[in-house]
C-alpha cells in the first residue's frame, strides 16, 4: 500500500492487528475470525478489547466503543480525524518509546520478558511523566526505566515492581505488565497502610502528600482483582487509609472494605467530582 498517497478510504483498511503491535500491544489469544487484547485504552487484567479479522473492526467491550483504524489511532493519539489520516498517510507514528527492533528470534511467544531495568532517564519517559503531573524525584523514588520484550521486539517504559517480581509497565501509549502479575508493596515499617490503585495514583499521592506516604506503608494493587490477596494485611495495621477510584468497581470495593474492617477509612471524598487522584490533579495542579 502506498502510504505517501493514503485516501481514507485505503486507510480505514490498515491492518488493526499490525497496528497495534507496532503500538506494542499483542492478543492474547486468536482465533480464525478474531483477536483478542487487553485494551491498549485503559488497564485491565482480563481481555476485552476485540479485533474482527474478517471486518478490521475493533470493538472494546470496556468502554463500549469501537470501529475501524482511523477510529483507533483517534482514540489513543486523542487526534482529529485529519491528524489520524495525516499520521497513517505519512507513516509518523510516535514509537519513540519502541527502539530499533532486536534481532528475530524462533520464539513466537507473546508473553512479556524483562530484559534490563535502569534508572529513569529517556526524554520520551521523563516527558510522559511531567505530564502526568508527577515530579521526577517522586518517580524516581519508586520507579524503573524498564524494556522489555515481545516476541522479537524491545520495548521500554515506566516500571514498578510488584511484590513477586513482576512489573506493571506504562509509557504513553501503553499498558502492559510481566508475570507474575500481582500488588505493589512499599515497606515503611509503619503502622499505617494506604491502598490505591493504579501507578499514578500512588505517585500522585506520594506529590501531594509526600509526608503521609513516607511514614505509611503502601499497597498499590495494580488491579481490583488483588483486594481479596491483602485482606489478611489489614488487621496489621492500626488504620488502613484507601484511595480506590470513583467508579462503581472502585465503589463497590471500598464499601465492603468498610463494612468488614474497623480500621479502614475511606478518603476519596479527597478527589470528589473526578475518578481518581491523578485525574485531579492534572486537573489542578499540585495546589490541591
Amino acid at each position: 500500500m502506498d502510504l505517501k498517497n493514503l485516501s481514507w478510504s485505503s486507510a480505514r483498511n490498515i491492518c488493526i492487528v499490525k497496528t497495534l503491535a507496532k503500538l506494542g500491544h499483542y492478543p492474547t489469544r486468536t482465533t480464525e475470525k478474531e483477536a483478542w487484547f487487553l485494551s491498549p485504552l485503559r488497564s485491565e487484567t482480563q481481555a476485552s478489547f476485540n479485533v474482527s479479522l474478517e471486518k478490521n473492526l475493533w470493538f472494546d467491550y470496556g468502554r463500549g466503543k469501537g470501529g475501524n483504524t482511523i477510529d483507533l489511532i483517534m482514540t489513543i493519539r486523542n487526534c482529529s480525524f485529519k491528524e489520524a489520516i495525516n499520521l497513517l498517510s505519512n507513516g509518523q507514528f510516535d514509537f519513540s518509546f519502541c527502539p530499533l527492533p532486536i534481532v528475530a528470534s524462533n520464539n513466537q511467544d507473546s508473553s512479556i520478558y524483562i530484559a534490563r531495568c535502569t534508572t529513569l532517564n529517556h526524554p520520551a519517559l521523563i516527558q510522559y511523566i511531567i505530564q502526568r503531573g508527577i515530579s521526577l524525584q517522586v518517580a524516581h523514588t519508586y520507579c524503573k526505566q524498564v524494556y522489555y520484550r515481545i516476541n522479537s521486539q524491545e520495548y521500554f517504559a515506566i516500571g514498578l515492581e510488584n511484590h513477586l517480581g513482576g512489573w506493571e509497565l506504562r509509557n504513553k501509549y501503553c499498558k502492559n505488565s510481566s508475570s507474575p502479575k500481582s500488588y505493589s508493596f512499599i515497606n515503611h515499617s509503619s503502622n499505617r497502610l494506604l491502598v490505591t490503585e493504579g501507578i499514578f495514583d500512588f505517585l500522585s499521592l506520594a506529590v501531594l502528600n509526600t509526608e503521609l506516604v513516607e511514614y505509611s506503608d503502601c499497597i498499590v494493587l495494580n488491579s481490583l482483582a488483588f483486594i481479596k490477596d491483602i485482606r489478611n494485611l489489614f488487621s496489621k495495621y492500626s488504620e488502613v487509609l484507601l484511595f480506590l477510584d470513583h467508579d462503581p468497581a472502585g465503589e463497590k470495593a471500598t464499601r465492603e472494605l468498610l463494612f468488614f474492617y474497623d480500621n479502614v477509612t475511606d478518603c476519596s471524598d479527597f478527589y470528589i467530582g473526578f475518578t481518581d487522584l491523578n485525574e485531579k490533579m492534572k486537573a489542578h495542579g499540585r495546589k490541591i
